[in-house]
């Protein structure tokens, strides 16, 4: 199952919006978020989200393109990769 998730990083200073746009995004992708983690240190946002893209219409580039697209607009990092890429990354 892990080719169908994905995993999506943001990154930037902390201001208001950021999960409401992130997840606004996937969920216009039909992308079923699974697990999202957040956090703050010192002023500076991390979230890590765990999506599942089995029943979208969308492909991966275009999701991550979208993705990677509002992130700019936010002035935010974003980071998506496939599940399963990520996790042969960390087995090493």
């Amino acid at each position: 199952m892990s080719d169908q998730q994905i995993i999506v990083t943001v990154s930037g200073v902390d201001k208001v919006g950021i999960v409401a746009r992130v997840t606004s995004v996937l969920a216009e992708y039909e992308v079923n978020i699974e697990d999202i983690k957040q956090t703050l240190m010192q002023g500076h946002f991390v979230m890590f989200l765990l999506g599942n893209i089995e029943k979208s219409k969308y492909s991966f580039k275009e999701i991550k393109e979208h993705l990677i697209s509002t992130g700019k607009e936010l002035g935010m990092e974003v980071w998506v990769q496939r599940k399963e890429i990520f996790d042969n990354m960390h087995n090493m």
